[in-house]
């Protein structure tokens, strides 16, 4: 009997010790763990009964801030965040929720906007620790994200506009958008409401508000991305360059292998060189050239530019954004799909903010810049924190090749596709349309058309995108008066 007592004694110091040990851990050693996480109500709390920095835009508009809540209810918290342009740049600057979390810019720059402790820079400083909150600027512009809204009012798509210099995004809108205030409340009711709305996916389109189109989303490119052919055309099989390809109409069944259908223009035969085949958007031509180049070929040319990888924009990402070409699974050695593909079509997809920095890397020589939103970031005294330098994201191209490939873009706006969209001579636009078929039975389009201008010294470089269009649009019919208007407004100043 006495040896079961004393065992039972030895089990109840063992759980004292245990249970010792376990509370100095919870107390002492994870304390700080715990008291910080994310999900720590109480932390919570304190990030909404502070102010956040300002977000705005190059021009100097605020875009978001941080106002006292007037009479707060004791349950409700101190400041509430407020996006004075509504949804003109809620896919850019995001959301700040209590019940979702943040997004946009007030995810990626959440270290700075949210209330920190200042360096020390005084002995007062160190006496006090003293806590500010920082404001982000944008490269974005005010009056042309406002153009772009224009232009894309009542249709589904994505204008996206960069500096091909630095990498700069002067303007990225998309529709469908969303206002970002109702998520941002003191009434949890009214910030549900308002997410369940913005998440609902349009069963016709398959598009929600909350994923922007321009970044977020990728389509078929169409025939703009018979630039990118063109250019491995000339980095990796310069033999083809001026070599003569077969005129068509259509490319017979089985003309290609694993080919069970025609594949036509979509007016009339063409083929003959690169130079002659580009104006005109020649589908055969540029299908079959596809094939001789390679898969392997293509697929380096296309890695290049960046598809296949996650664009590196400071914003946080989604797997919908990584643009596509030749996946693993799409090719398996049928030339069929490497000809389709070669125009934009099957296994391409692409984001507008990744056709945008294709019209960029020809625009500059070349090198594509890494796409930015931030340009600096500023205490609340003006004292500079941060200023984006630009980087070099790829070398997509050579020099050579780049001004190879601008000259035919300059003939598509000359004498080619993008002719009868009426860009005025000085502007010395060089572009690339697209049409993608797509839809069951091809009943439905996505339109495109990139650019840059001026073609001789470029200071803009744009992408329009315009899914679910009817069969009987194009890209030069549906995207290129947008972006016209978009590279008119550019060059002007706004």
């Amino acid at each position: 009997m006495s040896g079961r007592i004393r065992w039972l004694g030895v089990v109840i110091v063992l759980c004292f010790v245990v249970l010792f040990l376990q509370l100095n851990n919870l107390q002492v050693v994870k304390a700080k763990q715990y008291a910080t996480a994310s999900d720590n109500p109480a932390q919570l709390l304190q990030k909404f009964n502070q102010p956040r920095g300002v977000i705005q835009s190059a021009d100097g508009v605020i875009l978001a801030q941080s106002l006292p809540v007037k009479n707060p209810c004791a349950s409700c918290y101190k400041y509430q965040r407020q996006y004075p342009m509504g949804p003109l740049f809620a896919q850019i600057t995001g959301f700040f929720s209590y019940s979702y979390g943040s997004t946009g810019i007030e995810n990626t720059y959440n270290q700075y906007l949210a209330t920190h402790n200042r360096p020390v820079k005084t002995l007062r400083d160190l006496l006090t620790t003293p806590s500010e909150t920082d404001e982000v600027t944008l490269t974005l512009s005010t009056k042309l994200q406002q153009v772009a809204q224009q232009l894309l009012a009542g249709k589904d798509g994505a204008i996206v506009a960069l500096d091909p210099t630095t990498g700069a995004v002067l303007a990225m809108y998309s529709n469908p958008t969303y206002d970002p205030n109702p998520l941002a409340v003191n009434d949890p009711k009214v910030e549900t409401q308002a997410y369940d709305t913005d998440r609902t996916v349009d069963p016709a389109t398959g598009f929600s508000p909350l994923a922007s189109l321009a970044f977020q989303d990728i389509f078929q490119p169409g025939s703009t991305f018979k630039t990118v052919t063109t250019a491995a055309a000339y980095d990796q099989a310069p033999k083809l360059v001026n070599a003569y390809i077969p005129y068509y109409t259509c490319i017979p069944p089985h003309t290609l292998l694993g080919q069970t259908t025609e594949l036509c223009n979509s007016s009339g035969d063409c083929g003959g060189t690169i130079a002659e085949m580009l104006p005109p958007s020649c589908d055969t031509g540029f299908a079959i050239l596809g094939t001789r180049i390679g898969a392997t070929s293509m697929t380096t040319e296309a890695d290049g530019f960046g598809f296949n990888q996650q664009p590196p924009i400071d914003l946080p990402h989604s797997p919908f954004e990584v643009s596509q070409f030749l996946q693993p699974g799409c090719y398996q050695n049928a030339q069929v799909f490497l000809a389709f593909s070669s125009i934009g079509q099957k296994c391409t997809l692409a984001s507008p903010l990744q056709m945008a920095l294709v019209a960029a890397a020809f625009a500059n020589g070349g090198l594509m810049m890494t796409p930015h939103v931030m340009y600096e970031i500023r205490d609340q005294y003006g004292n500079l924190v941060e200023r984006y330098q630009p980087t070099p994201w790829h070398q997509a191209t050579s020099l050579k090749t780049a001004d190879a490939v601008r000259d035919l873009m300059v003939q598509v706006v000359r004498n080619g596709t993008a002719s009868s969209v009426g860009f005025p001579p000085q502007d010395d636009v060089a572009a690339k349309t697209g049409t993608a078929q797509v839809g069951v039975g091809n009943t439905n389009t996505t339109d495109w058309m990139i650019a840059f201008a001026p073609a001789s010294a470029p200071r803009v470089a744009i992408a329009v995108a315009l899914p679910n269009q009817p069969k009987s649009a194009f890209g030069a019919t549906a995207a290129g008066p947008l972006l016209k208007a978009m590279i008119e407004a550019a060059l002007a100043g706004d």
